[in-house]
């Protein structure tokens, strides 16, 4: 299962930088430039998790970002991204799950979002709720394989079933067979000599006589 994560934030080279990180390690990534931007996405699909500046179009437009996660029926979990470190009751406040404070270790950052992620599936679970399970595509190839091994089984289903006609012929001729062997072997009978033959024959012995 690829999780997919929904990055916004205004500076081009974050987006680019974590995207590349997080697809390496095997997330589905969509980025936002702004919260408007960001806000639109959230509406338009799922994610598992988002992950949203705060200082964009202006100094609290993540909350904005943030509030729109928070009313998706989705539930997916909330992280706040930023170089300036805010109060833990201040970010819980605005609804986020986690603080990440940038720069960070690409290996901290990973581990925090892994954590993140399955924490909030199971307080969704503990809640009755149902985490969002995204199901990875298949590759075209895989599906061209797929339907190409479904023909290949159709077509040796269609050869086999004519199999049958061959062996009742098979069984039938050993039958057969069988039953010559048990009757008797008939000699033909020897041929009777005509009168013309045997006369010439008793012609002949007088002669040598």
């Amino acid at each position: 299962m690829r999780r997919r994560i929904l990055l916004v934030d205004d500076e081009v080279a974050v987006l680019l930088t974590l995207k590349a990180v997080l697809e390496i390690s095997g997330f589905d990534v969509d980025t936002a430039a702004s919260a408007r931007e960001g806000v639109s996405k959230l509406h338009t699909r799922e994610y598992q998790m988002l992950i949203t500046d705060m200082r964009m179009e202006h100094d609290v437009a993540g909350v904005e970002v943030i509030k729109a996660a928070r009313a998706a029926a989705y539930h997916p979990a909330v992280a706040l991204l930023t170089a300036f470190p805010v109060a833990e009751e201040d970010w819980q406040e605005m609804g986020a799950d986690q603080l990440l404070v940038k720069p960070m270790h690409t290996r901290i950052l990973l581990q925090q979002i892994e954590d993140l992620i399955n924490k909030h599936e199971q307080k969704l679970i503990s809640m009755g709720l149902t985490p969002l399970v995204e199901k990875t595509p298949q590759p075209v190839a895989a599906k061209k394989a797929s339907a190409k091994k479904a023909a290949t089984k159709k077509t040796s289903a269609k050869k086999t079933k004519p199999a049958a006609k061959p062996a009742k012929k098979a069984a039938a001729r050993k039958a057969l067979a069988k039953r010559s062997a048990k009757k008797p072997l008939k000699r033909p009978a020897k041929k009777s000599k005509s009168p013309a033959k045997k006369a010439a024959k008793s012609s002949r012995k007088r002669k040598s006589r």
